[in-house]
């Protein structure tokens, strides 16, 4: 589980093709020793397991492998080497839930329509998947791209989050424009208070 706080920006350094799998390799500031093998990191909102860990160059450098149908359902397929990527570390006992409640299961892709820049925020209108609309409520909680927001507007199959200079400063927020695709979870009482109703 994660809460959508981006801890650091990972850097793709190496991709291998493995049968039906992607190994990646990402490059981190984490501690090399604070990463188990076998622990979940959050990947711009892909829960993926680290396989291998190793120190290179004086930096962290951890591999993951991508399925197939994460390959296909989500952003990873496109990432290559140089790609950069919001990283956040599994919840702990204790540790703080800043943003909302994140699986890392990815229900599919958002696609930002426009982007307006101002003095203090930038603007983002997204448009999802029609199916998964219905689960994007205004003032409710979305992750996108591993990012916990609060939704602002809400038109159809489109919305609106408006993003501080911190966020843009601290994950891939900044580089984002109109066109790109972000992974899209939305959130878990959402979807869960939907099923209750169709069961109804």
């Amino acid at each position: 589980m994660f809460t959508g706080i981006v801890t650091d920006i990972g850097e793709v350094v190496a991709v291998a093709e493995r049968d039906n799998l992607r190994r990646l390799s990402v490059a981190c500031r984490y501690p090399a020793d604070s990463i188990a093998l076998g622990a979940s990191i959050c990947h711009s909102g892909i829960c993926m397991t680290v396989i291998e860990v190793a120190e290179t160059a004086g930096r962290t450098v951890y591999a993951i492998d991508a399925a197939a149908e994460t390959l296909k359902l989500t952003t990873a397929g496109g990432w290559q080497v140089g790609s950069r990527i919001n990283l956040e570390r599994s919840l702990k006992i204790g540790d703080e839930l800043g943003g909302h409640i994140v699986t890392g299961h990815v229900d599919g892709l958002a696609e930002i329509v426009t982007r307006t820049d101002g003095a203090d925020q930038a603007t983002f209108v997204l448009r999802v998947p029609h199916q998964l609309a219905r689960f994007i409520a205004a003032k409710g909680s979305v992750a996108l791209d591993g990012t916990s927001l609060t939704v602002n507007e809400v038109s159809g199959d489109a919305f609106t989050v408006h993003i501080i200079p911190h966020t843009l400063a601290v994950t891939t927020w900044g580089t984002l424009t109109a066109g790109s695709r972000l992974n899209l979870e939305v959130d878990l009482m959402a979807r869960y208070a939907a099923r209750l109703a169709e069961a109804r």
